[in-house]
């Protein structure tokens, strides 16, 4: 059967509850959290779980508990994804304290040295590779089945990436460690062969074993995170060879989200992808002319024929882009690649600076968008 074009997606975070962070943190709920729970249960026909989510937060803290709370923080998003009308959803990784916080957490090797800011408001905390990576447990994978039992959409799974694992790091032991099979020529070679030998532990002895846990589990899309892929051009290789050695042998291919880059930065280089099956890029922060679509013209030049998440939605202001809008820029994409079926619609990247309901609103208004858009391309 011939899929729809224009096929909507999130990208990966969304904002937590507040009446979620004040369980989690084992503060009680106050008139407003709980006013905000109840309002959201109405709109997305949540009232028992509500019910439940009221009792866990005026309840003692606990693991069981916080389990408890974490799921129905889970299930509460993958309504709202659905209530919008996305084709693609998962939880806005409501499981998650942070995409790297949380994967370095359940990694062997690592010790935490601190918070610091990512961007926005936003921290997360910093690990030091201490010792040599080793996996513990697939971190993904209760997440999914979780998810998985709760929706009536496809499900895509997003997982950080071994670059951005290894870029937001500190290398304290790959630093401090002989380069395998190199003669290190200068103090910045050294570094650099570190960077490129943690990254690809990484992506064997983490990324890998994860990401064949999700697919045996029955994940049919899984999602990997680079947002770090553009930060250091020299190292564009690095990257390559990371995503290349964490998807090797899995049978599989990956769309992969980069965002906050000049995308140009990675090409040629990441024609040799092997298995990433489509771009998720940003597009509407840079949407004010002519220069948005540059880089899809890019594409066309060196041949690739890929899909293409477009970023339709801004993630990093609270206007609402009108749905006429999103139908615009999703056919503007689908001229510029003379392919309407390799176009998918999404924000730029995760929404969890913005409120749950500026959040809706964006990714309603995008599922309109993309609507009639479809009108148009038949």
């Amino acid at each position: 059967m011939k899929r729809k074009l224009f096929p909507t997606q999130e990208v990966g975070s969304l904002p937590k509850p507040a009446w979620l962070v004040r369980g989690l943190r084992g503060e009680p709920a106050g008139p407003s959290e709980l006013a905000e729970l109840h309002r959201w249960a109405r709109t997305l026909r949540f009232a028992r779980e509500a019910r439940r989510a009221e009792q866990l937060v005026a309840s003692p803290p606990g693991p069981r508990r916080d389990l408890e709370l974490r799921d129905l923080g889970s299930h509460h998003h993958v309504k709202l994804l659905e209530t919008a009308g996305l084709d693609y959803v998962f939880d806005g990784e409501v499981h998650r304290a942070e995409m790297y916080e949380h994967a370095v957490s359940h990694c062997e090797g690592f010790t935490f040295r601190g918070h610091v800011r990512s961007f926005d408001n936003m921290y997360y905390q910093k690990a030091a590779a201490t010792g040599e990576v080793a996996f513990k447990v697939p971190y993904h994978l209760e997440e999914f089945e979780f998810v998985a039992s709760k929706a009536k959409r496809d499900v895509k799974v997003p997982v950080a990436g071994p670059y951005t694992l290894a870029d937001w790091s500190f290398n304290e032991f790959y630093t401090g460690h002989p380069a395998r099979g190199r003669k290190t020529r200068t103090v910045r070679d050294r570094h650099r062969d570190a960077k490129s030998d943690l990254a690809m532990d990484i992506a064997r002895k983490v990324i890998r074993p994860n990401l064949r846990a999700l697919i045996e589990a029955g994940a049919d899309v899984v999602q990997i995170d680079e947002p770090a892929a553009g930060a250091k051009p020299d190292e564009v290789d690095i990257f390559v060879e990371a995503f290349n050695e964490a998807t090797r042998g899995l049978g599989r291919e990956f769309p992969c989200h980069i965002c906050l880059t000049d995308y140009r930065l990675l090409f040629p280089a990441a024609l040799e992808m092997k298995r990433c099956s489509m771009w998720m890029w940003e597009l509407s922060n840079k949407a004010s002319s002519e220069d948005a679509y540059r880089f899809l013209h890019m594409l066309n030049e060196f041949d690739d024929r890929r899909k293409v998440g477009v970023g339709v939605v801004d993630s990093h202001v609270d206007r609402v882009e009108a749905p006429e809008l999103v139908r615009d820029r999703l056919l503007r994409a689908a001229e510029v690649l003379d392919d309407p079926e390799r176009v998918f619609a999404n924000p730029d990247c995760g929404l969890r600076t913005r409120s749950l309901d500026v959040a809706f609103a964006k990714l309603t208004s995008m599922v309109e968008g993309a609507r009639l858009a479809r009108e148009v391309a038949g």
